[in-house]
């Protein structure tokens, strides 16, 4: 009979799971910052209040990761997804943080659907990150690991087209196509995170089938 001399220490699942949850929040609430801009100073403060929880939650993840000697998850998989799901709120709150520094007027459109295509793929990585406590489930992880790629991908196609549109509108004030460039960018590169956390996933599942 097959026994473990150890125990391991399943409360990394947990904060797996509170990380994505967190960053899911962090998302919902740029969102809905750019749904209604207005308040726009305390939304962002609230976003900011957010990744300062995630970057807890990070800490006490690999503060955990050092005292423990059994782990569920190889060391270096636990630190790749713990710090891949901070990056998706970082660069949540680095776009926010520049909606408000830059003095921005109002959210246009292709951010607003960036913004929603973000919030599914955060949804992808909560979903996606329950999961590990059950590797088994191959087929519905992967399932949900070409979601997050799919609207990693369309959150890309977004991108190239406001990047257009910018370039084309907005030639003649520079400051602005250089604001709007990195506010666009930020948002998109928030989703690639996401893409990278459903990518530490399946590495996981592969080592464990």
């Amino acid at each position: 009979m097959a026994f473990r001399l150890l125990p391991r220490d399943e409360t990394f699942f947990d904060l797996f799971e509170r990380a994505a949850e967190n960053s899911l929040v962090g998302a919902e609430a740029l969102a809905d910052l750019c749904r209604d801009f207005s308040g726009v100073e305390e939304k962002v403060r609230h976003i900011k209040e957010l990744e300062h929880e995630g970057d807890r939650i990070t800490h006490e993840t690999l503060d955990r990761l050092n005292r423990t000697f059994v782990t569920p998850l190889e060391r270096e998989d636990i630190h790749r997804l713990v710090s891949g799901i901070d990056d998706v709120l970082d660069h949540i709150d680095a776009t926010a943080n520049r909606l408000y520094l830059y003095e921005i007027d109002r959210p246009t459109d292709a951010m607003k659907t960036m913004a929603d295509v973000l919030v599914r793929a955060c949804q992808e990585v909560k979903i996606t990150v329950g999961y590990l406590r059950n590797l088994r489930q191959a087929a519905e992880i992967n399932q949900h690991c070409i979601e997050i790629n799919r609207l990693e991908n369309e959150c890309d196609d977004l991108l190239r087209q406001a990047l257009k549109h910018l370039m084309k509108d907005r030639k003649d004030d520079p400051i602005a196509v250089i604001k709007w460039k990195e506010i666009y960018e930020k948002i998109e590169i928030a989703s690639d995170k996401c893409e990278d956390v459903a990518n530490a996933v399946q590495a996981v599942m592969l080592k464990h089938a």
